[in-house]
């Protein structure tokens, strides 16, 4: 019987270990394995790396960890490679603490390469373990590795995960060659600073020309670092490169899912659509990234639509995202069949412990007029609550009119030592507004400035001068305008002047009317309003001075309308509807005058 030299077998059931770590397969990768005992080939160093690699790929850091330790069994000096393939076993499987400890074995016994100490760079970025980053660099001078492009990569990530931005500018501003890698660890890192110094942005597109003009081109990932900085117009520049380039808009799945959301957000959704039709294959990302592109723009029905059409024409499975995703088109259609769906998928897809996915499940019920399911996903023990969840569940409650329910709420909240923030404020402040719970809301509005350190925002503001306006402390609501930390806003003004209507207090609808104009002159519905104040008053001659300022300036009051879906039909209240078929209208009208109901003249 014919049996194989140890080198052909050696890089036959290697070469079958890749396989399955491609397949995801265990199984093969278990029956290569085996196959190594009878061949004697179970402790060869290149073969215990590659099943090293293969079972972490596949998922199994544990059974890596064995095959490494079965090589050390044996008594044989272990190479650089098997020591390298279980730094990285550890690395992939996020397991960062793991590598640090491993090296300190490995030190005494074996000298670390370049490889190495990459991994054990990335470990101390992921942890943040500057002291341990720092030896790492020392070692990387003292071997000689200090002109490798990737080490330096490595280093630059580190310091910048670290803290330490300056000495990662310092460590790239040195390195004698450059890769697109290194321009992209630099932008990308400034970019994730950048979304809370905004000082950073200029410098961004600083490097962008920069590293061009070395004859660096920027690829994919670059490009895909800067578009969440694009507005419309500087977006449209950065699509032109793609297309100029050729970097794959039809295939590359990342680049094509930012340059939708680049256009979404920017208003254009149809161009982001283009873009999502003309993807030769769509993966879960481009779908998720048009989804949030038509909720972001307020065309839910068609986000709902997408959402459906991703499921059984791709036969694409949502994970978090999407559902996060959808889960506000879902609340503003208050569509609650579709709602339970989605929350009965992730029960069966063990999301039910997602925090953001929950939250949005809390806003979703409440949108959807069921308070009860909301409390029910809350209450559930399975899952972490934050901040967002706390606030969620006190907005559902304001949103209902339960606002001593959200002040119980707010209460435990706060006996718990979560900590509040304005979101969370402004949520049980509106229902305590929305209830007339105006001695509680006052006395929580002064406990949150006093107590826990909340700088009232202009929504806060407004919050309380409305409460106290629908109240009739019209003359507390003004005190309050002319003590408020922060300069008053159309809003706050509006919220006292529609107080100020309810309790027909005329001289207050002077003074709000007149600072409404100041802050907002380009606001048609203040016009609109101070014309019904001059004409509930009889003062004809000033009505129509306000309606020949609003045509000198060209402003129209756009008209209000409602509608509601019947059988995918828009019925609406206003004139300009289009309706094929009206008799359901009119069915509707013969039970109300069979019900013994008069109607009123339209």
């Amino acid at each position: 019987m014919f049996s194989p030299s140890p080198s052909t077998a050696v890089r036959s059931l290697s070469d079958l270990l890749r396989l399955a770590a491609g397949a995801g397969s265990l199984h093969l990768a278990q029956r290569a394995h085996a196959r190594a005992f009878p061949l004697g080939l179970h402790r060869h160093p290149v073969l215990s790396s590659a099943l090293i690699s293969a079972y972490s790929r596949l998922g199994f850091p544990s059974l890596s960890r064995l095959v490494f330790d079965s090589a050390t069994a044996a008594g044989a000096p272990l190479n650089v490679f098997l020591w390298n393939a279980l730094l990285a076993a550890y690395s992939r499987a996020g397991l960062f603490i793991e590598p640090l400890a491993l090296f300190r074995r490995m030190r005494p016994h074996q000298c670390p390469d370049h490889f190495t100490l990459a991994i054990l760079a990335k470990a101390s970025a992921e942890l943040a373990d500057s002291r341990t980053g720092r030896g790492i660099h020392s070692l990387v001078i003292r071997l000689g590795f200090g002109s490798d492009t990737v080490m330096a990569n490595s280093l630059i990530l580190l310091y910048f995960r670290c803290g330490s931005p300056d000495d990662a500018r310092q460590m790239f501003d040195e390195m004698p060659a450059r890769s697109v890698a290194s321009w992209n660890v630099l932008i990308s890192e400034l970019v994730s600073l950048g979304d809370a110094l905004d000082e950073e942005e200029e410098e961004v597109w600083k490097l962008i020309i920069r590293m061009q003009m070395e004859g660096v081109k920027p690829d994919g990932f670059t490009v895909s670092t800067i578009l969440p900085l694009c507005g419309w117009l500087r977006g449209r520049e950065i699509h032109c490169f793609v297309l100029r380039n050729d970097l794959g808009l039809g295939s590359d799945f990342h680049v094509g899912s930012c340059l939708i959301d680049m256009y979404s957000r920017s208003r254009h959704v149809d161009f982001g659509r283009w873009i999502f039709d003309g993807m030769v294959s769509k993966n879960l990302v481009a779908w998720t990234a048009m989804i949030a592109g038509y909720v972001e723009n307020g065309d839910f029905k068609e986000a709902l639509r997408l959402f459906q059409l991703m499921q059984f024409k791709d036969h694409l499975v949502p994970n978090k995202v999407t559902l996060v995703s959808v889960l506000p088109a879902i609340g503003s259609l208050a569509s609650l069949v579709d709602g339970k769906q989605v929350h009965g998928f992730a029960i069966r897809a063990d999301l039910h412990r997602e925090v953001s996915l929950n939250n949005a499940l809390i806003d979703m019920y409440s949108k959807c007029g069921s308070l009860n399911y909301a409390r029910h996903i809350f209450d559930d023990e399975s899952w972490h609550k934050d901040v967002i969840s706390w606030s969620s569940m006190i907005s559902c409650y304001g949103i209902h009119g339960e606002g001593k329910e959200a002040v119980v709420l707010f209460n435990e909240m706060c006996s718990l030592g979560v900590k509040l923030d304005r979101i969370t404020s402004l949520a049980v402040l509106s229902a305590c507004d929305r209830a007339g719970l105006v001695s509680e809301g006052v006395d929580i509005y002064n406990s949150l400035v006093k107590n826990c350190a909340v700088v009232p925002s202009v929504e806060i503001c407004s919050c309380m001068v409305d409460m106290l306006g629908r109240a009739g402390q019209l003359n507390e609501a003004v005190d309050f305008i002319n003590s408020m930390p922060v300069a008053p806003s159309p809003s706050v003004w509006g919220a006292l002047f529609g107080a100020s209507v309810i309790h027909n207090n005329q001289e207050m609808q002077d003074l709000a009317s007149r600072f409404l104009l100041q802050s907002e002159p380009d606001s048609p519905s203040n016009y609109v309003s101070l014309s019904n104040l001059h004409a509930s008053s009889g003062r004809w001659d000033y009505v129509e001075q306000v309606r020949t300022r609003m045509q000198e300036r060209g402003f129209r009051k756009m008209p209000g309308y409602s509608w509601i879906n019947v059988n995918s039909l828009l019925l609406s209240s206003d004139k300009f509807h289009c309706c094929p078929d009206m008799s359901f209208v009119s069915n509707l009208l013969l039970r109300i005058k069979g019900a013994g109901h008069v109607l009123n003249s339209w």
